[in-house]
């Protein structure tokens, strides 16, 4: 599969396909394994808070170094074209390391976003942002999707229904 529109290897890249800085650059990221109407709902949410949103996706490596073997379900690049396709993202960017800090400071977004499990002690890259005068976000989870539960009723044969 070629890599979509949208779907860069760095920083750098993005930056030079992008001269004029959004006002507010919003900067979420994660695996996005396997897309569901939580992480929908998540995305558009960051999106609203800014004018333009960079989704920082773990490479391949860095998804089977966190999430253990037989993951990623989805190469990177099938995972940054389903991204891409949402209205709320307007960029991916692949990061190999298991943080996404050094891409965070290499961006310097306006608005760093992470999701309900997070707490903005435990939000890496929260003082770069906030030495700037960004601010972070913690965005509440949709009840009921994950992508583990998912995974984990699709290994124990009970199917994938998502809770109502």
């Amino acid at each position: 599969m070629t890599a979509p529109t949208g779907f860069f290897d760095n920083a750098l890249a993005f930056q030079a396909a992008h001269p004029l800085r959004p006002k507010v650059l919003c900067f979420t990221n994660g695996c996005f394994d396997l897309l569901h109407p939580g992480h929908v709902k998540y995305l558009a949410d960051v999106r609203a808070l800014g004018d333009f949103l960079v989704v920082g996706l773990n490479s391949d490596a860095s998804v089977a170094r966190l999430k253990g073997p037989g993951r990623p379900l989805q190469d990177e690049t099938a995972r940054a074209s389903i991204l891409l396709a949402l209205r709320s993202v307007d960029a991916v960017i692949r990061f190999d390391e298991d943080t996404p800090l050094e891409l965070i400071q290499a961006l310097q977004p306006e608005l760093l976003a992470k999701g309900g499990d997070y707490t903005p002690d435990t939000v890496v890259g929260r003082a770069q942002v906030e030495a700037r005068g960004g601010r972070v976000a913690i965005i509440p989870f949709l009840p009921g999707h994950s992508t583990s539960s998912i995974v984990g009723r699709v290994v124990s044969g009970k199917g994938v229904m998502l809770e109502k």
